[in-house]
């Protein structure tokens, strides 16, 4: 897995890809995610675009976000879950996710 960060404006995004199933990655994400809080920064999209495929330990990693950024007070979005949108579902967790179908709508979401 790979991942990159960027602000657009009061929205963080990060954009990940690969093959999502733990390492020294995921241990960087969560740090990544504990950054943009501490700075306030609570409106956060994954864009998963790009990844391949995913298992259990990339789920966690998911929930993991999920559950920091909505203790804090913020809101995280899924976009682009085509290549996970059946794992999402099988697992039911594609009810626990806010999901769109690209980040322009994802990031709209989170400014409304």
């Amino acid at each position: 897995m790979k991942f990159a960060d960027s602000l657009d404006h009061d929205v963080v995004i990060f954009d990940v890809s690969g093959k999502i199933m733990g390492g020294e990655e995921t241990t960087m994400f969560h740090g990544r995610i504990h950054e943009y809080i501490t700075q306030n920064k609570k409106k956060i999209v994954i864009d998963l675009a790009k990844v391949e495929w995913m298992n259990s330990v990339g789920l966690g990693m998911l929930i993991s976000a999920l559950t920091t950024v909505k203790n804090a007070g913020g809101r995280l979005v899924l976009a682009n879950i085509t290549a996970i949108e059946s794992v999402l579902t099988i697992t039911r967790l594609i009810n626990v996710f806010e999901h769109f179908d690209s980040r322009k709508e994802a990031i709209e979401a989170l400014r409304k």
